[in-house]
């Protein structure tokens, strides 16, 4: 198995006056290494448009990632969504991009614009075969993938963005392909990828979309450990084991804490070098122990990442808060969410004594749960996760 994994982020906006989106987005995961991804675009816009696209992603990737071939999943859609009766189209329009053991991308395409396929920092035209399933005009194309390919897929209202206004025509695919060329070099995630796109299909909208408007990015990259420390073993016997074990690992490694920290020093043998720069006023400011990537202050700040993993899941508002910041929130967002690919969380339980105070909004349990949550937004984000506890 090469060391080869898939970034992959999307953004959507909705139709102006509608609050739900007619365009869905489904990631499944067949194994670690083989993914199905599907982007479809419901017929019109609001809540009919919302259940056709759901239905017809969810009902393609579960198909396919049960191993069963386009032709019968295309054949299944078209028999279980409704005909409109007004136009005589079916359901909605799909992009499936099916990666395999992380080695190769098989796309299909029915009737929404065309994926640009980015190898080498820039557009490069790829080999696409026709098929007829059930009337319909299907495009496929299997890609062997190298690190850093970037696939781009979208529905029809990015394209449309501007019509009328900035654009006679809209944003032609071409004009689109070369905007993301041009920032492919940059280094973006995915999900950067895509919200940049589609906040650029906003502006051209002037902020008041005529259609909804999806992008879903898939970067290709290699697979990047981490490592983040947080909090004393619950039994103090157990802390050489621990730290043992977290140096041992593979990749950077992000210690938060204080206790936690004055461990980390004792073990190493290097002393804290303390920091009184408040790089911003609700984050405490970090620290350094040589042999560590990253000391940070404990649950004030992990509280802040998980904030921001949050928000990044959704909007993706908050990133020009963090994206580019030294405080210890910031860096550590931009560990775990830009750089790793593989997380291994090593969580003490010892109680923390200054924690007993009832006039303090933090215990155990929030700690523990800090933990729990973060865990499941990485997951969300396509992150493989392991957490220890001692």
């Amino acid at each position: 198995m090469n060391d080869l994994c898939a970034d992959i982020g999307f953004k959507s906006i909705n139709h102006e006056g509608e609050q739900l989106c007619g365009d869905h987005v489904d990631v499944v995961e067949q194994s670690e290494s083989s993914t199905v991804i599907v982007l479809a675009d419901g017929l019109g816009s609001g809540v009919k448009a919302s259940i056709l696209s759901t239905l017809t992603s969810k009902i393609i990737s579960t198909m396919m990632a049960e191993g069963l071939p386009i032709e019968e999943c295309v054949s299944t859609i078209a028999a279980t969504l409704p005909v409109c009766s007004l136009r005589g189209v079916a359901y909605s329009t799909f992009t499936i991009i099916h990666l395999r053991e992380n080695s190769t991308a098989e796309i299909i395409q029915y009737d929404n614009p065309g994926v640009i396929f980015i190898r080498d920092n820039a557009v490069t035209d790829y080999a696409k075969t026709e098929m007829n399933i059930g009337g319909k005009k299907i495009i496929k194309s299997v890609i062997d993938l190298q690190e850093n390919d970037i696939f781009v897929a979208m529905s029809d209202g990015c394209p449309h963005a501007g019509i009328g206004t900035a654009y006679n025509f809209g944003w032609k695919l071409s004009d689109i392909a070369s905007f993301m060329e041009m920032l492919a070099p940059v280094g973006y995630t995915a999900k950067t990828l895509s919200t940049i796109l589609v906040d650029e299909c906003n502006k051209l909208y002037g902020g008041k979309p005529g259609d909804d408007a999806t992008a879903c990015v898939v970067k290709i990259r290699k697979r990047v450990p981490m490592n983040m420390l947080f909090g004393p073993p619950s039994n103090r016997d157990d802390c050489d084991r621990m730290m043992s074990l977290f140096f041992s690992k593979e990749g950077k490694h992000i210690v938060c804490g204080g206790t936690t920290s004055s461990i980390v020093s004792k073990y190493l043998r290097k002393p804290i070098k303390a920091s009184l720069n408040f790089v911003k006023s609700d984050i405490p400011p970090t620290a350094e122990i040589e042999g560590v990537d990253l000391v940070t202050e404990g649950v004030i700040t992990v509280n802040k990442v998980l904030s921001y993993a949050k928000d990044y899941l959704e909007g993706n508002e908050s990133y020009e808060d963090w994206s580019f910041k030294k405080d210890g929130a910031s860096q550590i967002c931009q560990f775990l969410f830009e750089e790793a690919t593989d997380i291994n969380f090593f969580v003490g339980r010892a109680v923390n004594p200054a924690h007993q105070n009832p006039d303090l909004p933090i215990n155990f349990n929030i700690k523990m749960n800090l933990v729990k949550e973060l865990s499941e937004c990485l997951k969300k984000m396509g992150k493989h996760i392991k957490v220890s506890y001692f």
